[in-house]
């Protein structure tokens, strides 16, 4: 069971790596990825004439796919949204399986599908999944006409088309597989790891759950490697069992290994465990899982410790969706997305508010991230959805409060049962905000006073009628439990949003640690009332003094900023495509906001140069700032975390320079000499600033450290108009086929300086076998056609994501503007 007060071992585990690629997901079988050439149609069609019905309405799409994403932006949609249609959907596939395939067991696993999907194989149902955000696999083996071609089809219902407060795409938007599986053979997700280490001994426990689908008892051995990341074995065991006709059965396992290396953020070592089944010498199935050995503890006083060292959890939320590619997984993308997160300082991912792809898991454990990984945002009952503004106009109450009750267990537990060996995974999350005051559950508390404790609106007080709040203990309770049947050695939590009203309930004692939403002002007296409660932030604004309240506190291990990366939906009034709070813009671009958490996170020396007119505001259209502003709370002398590194104003113009760094003193100067004098670190506002009269040039800031030795230095210097079109990168590259190439953008004038003011529209034309995904510049009020192959740039800037497909001969990609010089790139293949 886990406990709060000791160091917990924490094992991690799967990577569920197939032999033929790089993320095959089920854990057993041999996983083939099926995601070429599907047909799609947007519109309801009748499975029952499947055969009689013509393809015309159909295209050709590859998976990944989201249908919503790629439809015109609409004023008329749902601003919860992003302003984004959903509809019905239907995808066809036809699948050859050759006779040689009778006998085995043959089975279709889809990655997610959003959302309320069913599958039909030769026009049958094969099953139903209304949650879009859970892996889930069906049989089909008592479906299929071997030796000749079947039809696969999906159906895809999202007509409720405002079921979420964020953009959440529609279709299949992760990977499909087919598996193909000896009546004997490792169960989904069969193999389960976790570790516990005591001093200079790490052991690893393993289960691995085994199926037999004969009518005769099966007789197997399980043979089990541990190797390094060398490929050296470390550890092996081998097991036999029998398993009954019809049935399953768990086989416990340990191996040790003296002097394990420990998975940290620093050096994220990994294992590889290797598990062969055999039946009379031959081998029937296998699984390759990445593993690892770490402890963790939490402390109600002291806060986290990874393997022993007491750790500040640095963490930000993140939805899944990629800007123009809308919710399209592809793991080059989050890749490039996690290492620029992480080179700000962050350190932990919560993934709000459903679980993710099996890559992005994949990829924190090999980059060394920290993740919460949560299930739900609703319960038994919906949340407001805003069809007309953000936290305006007109509610509605869609939702997928309707299957809740039927599915949350049996979801919540495939969450569990298929991420729980992935060693990036430190706490389980049953719920974001299903607290929030009167949205919907109301209790005699909020006729109370914000001076309760309570940041959201209590909209109107104690509502008789509303459901009752005491039932958040119950449905937790209930939540919790399937989360310890499945892995007990991380931690049960939830960001709590009323937590004045929670406090009145069993909720909060239910969960192993406590996440407060926005709630700082209850650190203090919470952990003297709760001295047992663990309490981090899991969901929090960017000022200094929400930061503050963790660096401070040595019981409040960690924050969860909102957000990590601007995402569609949940968008402002139009024009506006999403949220726009993140460090990185939709592009995966850092931005000014970026750097100042930089400077707070980062241990490495940095500073960051921002400029703004003094009497205007730094251009920004992050929601926060915005509504500061309506509340008259954002004065002009508050210095902006928003100021972009722009040096081209009118000659004598009084501009305010904000640098944001990490080092002890800070010094300004334009052209070589000092025009701001040398300024000791603020920790009041966290940013250093100077207002001086703008003169052409060369603008840097140099800092200091505590003896006045240099350490680090930024320069920001005036443009020429643009010029040209560069690509940040080789101007040949080298890919497989599927990899998708990030090709980054910049125009720069005829020096080669960046323009920061460029809005210029470029043009991307591709030769040879490649496709365009999209072109992303990260600007929230652009909403303008993304389907096409022209895009404007956003502070001089874009990224352009293309992918190679299968063919001969080398791609060429040219970018132009008018009146600009064009550039191009050539992709090879490896």
């Amino acid at each position: 069971m886990f406990r709060i007060l000791k160091y917990i071992t924490l094992a991690l585990l799967i990577f569920l790596l197939g032999k033929e690629s790089l993320f095959a997901q089920p854990g057993f079988g041999h996983a083939e990825k099926i995601n070429e050439d599907w047909l799609f149609r947007l519109g309801d069609w009748d499975i029952t004439k499947m055969n009689t019905q013509s393809n015309t309405g159909w295209r050709t799409v590859q998976l990944p796919h989201d249908w919503s994403v790629k439809y015109p932006l609409s004023p008329n949609l749902a601003s919860a949204t992003g302003y984004l249609p959903g509809g019905i959907g239907w995808y066809q596939k036809k699948l050859m399986v050759p006779a040689s395939d009778h006998g085995k067991k043959l089975y279709l696993y889809f990655e997610g599908v959003y959302n309320r999907s069913e599958v039909f194989v030769n026009g049958k149902s094969a099953g139903k999944r209304p949650n879009g955000y859970i892996s889930f696999s069906y049989d089909i083996s008592s479906l299929i006409d071997f030796g000749k071609e079947n039809t696969i089809a999906v159906k895809v219902d999202h007509s409720q088309s405002a079921d979420s407060r964020w953009y959440t795409g529609s279709g299949i938007y992760r990977d499909v597989w087919i598996v193909r599986a000896d009546p004997v053979h490792l169960e989904q997700w069969g193999v389960y790891a976790y570790p516990e280490v005591k001093g200079n001994q790490g052991n690893l426990h393993m289960e691995v759950a085994l199926a037999n689908e004969t009518s005769s008892t099966a007789s197997v051995q399980v043979l089990q490697e541990l190797m390094d990341e060398s490929g050296t074995i470390v550890a092996k065991i081998a097991k036999k069992t029998s398993i009954i006709a019809h049935s399953s059965v768990s086989i416990p396992t340990k191996i040790t290994v003296k002097n394990p290396k420990l998975w940290s953020l620093e050096q994220p070592s990994l294992y590889t465990l290797k598990t062969v089944v055999l039946q009379n010498g031959q081998e029937i199935d296998r699984s390759e899982v990445k593993t690892g050995f770490r402890t963790l503890t939490f402390h109600p006083d002291q806060g986290f410790a990874l393997n022993g060292k007491w750790t500040k959890v640095k963490g930000v939320c993140i939805h899944h969706d990629a800007g123009v590619l809308g919710a399209e997984v592809y793991p080059e993308v989050w890749r490039r997305r996690l290492l620029t997160l992480k080179s700000l300082g962050v350190n932990a991912i919560r993934t709000s508010h459903n679980p993710q792809a099996t890559s992005l898991y994949d990829l924190c454990d090999e980059l060394g991230l920290l993740v919460m990984n949560e299930a739900y945002d609703e319960w038994e009952y919906p949340k407001r959805k805003w069809i007309t503004g953000w936290n305006v106009g007109t509610a509605g109450f869609q939702g997928s409060y309707d299957y809740f009750k039927e599915w949350s267990e049996r979801d919540l537990a495939d969450m569990v049962k298929r991420d729980r060996n992935h060693i990036s995974i430190f706490a389980w999350s049953i719920g974001n905000e299903v607290d929030y005051p009167n949205d919907p559950y109301s209790h005699p508390v909020l006729n109370g006073s914000q001076g309760n404790g309570f940041t959201q609106p209590i909209f109107g007080g104690y509502k008789k009628d509303a459901p009752d709040a005491m039932r958040l203990g119950d449905i937790a309770k209930r939540l919790a439990a399937v989360v310890r049947k499945y892995d007990t050695s991380r931690p049960v939590t939830a960001g709590l949003a009323g937590v004045a009203m929670s406090n009145e309930t069993e909720y909060p004692g239910v969960l192993d640690i406590a996440g407060y939403n926005y709630t700082e002002s209850r650190y203090q007296e919470d952990h003297k009332r709760y001295p047992k409660r663990v309490i981090f932030g899991s969901e929090n604004r960017h000022d200094l003094a929400a930061w503050k309240a963790v660096r401070d506190n040595n019981h409040i291990f960690g924050q969860f900023l909102w957000t990590g990366i601007d995402y569609l939906g949940e968008s402002g009034r139009w024009p506006s495509r999403g949220f726009y709070s993140g460090l990185l813009d939709f592009a995966g671009f850092i931005k000014p906001r970026g750097y100042f958490r930089q400077s707070l996170w980062s241990d490495k020396p940095m500073a960051y140069l921002g400029t703004y007119p003094l009497k205007g505001q730094a251009s920004t259209t992050d929601v926060w700032s915005a509504l500061e502003t309506e509340q008259g709370q954002r004065k002009n002398e508050v210095p902006s975390m928003d100021a972009w590194p722009i040096w081209n104003y009118r000659e004598g113009q009084l501009i305010r320079v904000v640098c944001y760094t990490n080092t002890a003193e800070a010094r300004l100067e334009l052209n070589g000499k000092v025009v701001g004098h040398t300024k000791p670190y603020d920790d009041e506002q966290g940013i250093t600033y100077w207002d001086i009269p703008y003169a052409s040039g060369t603008l840097q800031v140099i800092g200091f450290d505590q003896q006045g030795t240099e350490i680090v230095r930024q320069t920001l210097e005036t443009s020429d108009r643009s010029y040209a079109l560069k690509i940040m990168s080789e101007s040949s590259i080298s890919a497989t086929v599927g990899e998708v190439i990030q090709v980054e953008l910049q125009v720069v004038d005829k020096n080669g300086k960046p323009v920061v003011l460029a809005d210029d529209e470029v043009t991307c034309r591709i030769s040879g076998e490649a496709r365009l995904l999209g072109l992303e510049a990260g600007d929230n009020s652009d909403m303008a056609d993304y389907t096409d192959h022209k895009q404007r740039v956003y502070h001089g800037k874009m990224i352009a994501y293309i992918q190679l497909r299968s063919g001969q001969g080398e791609v060429a990609v040219q970018f132009s503007a008018p009146w600009l010089e064009s550039t191009s790139l050539n992709i090879q293949r490896k």
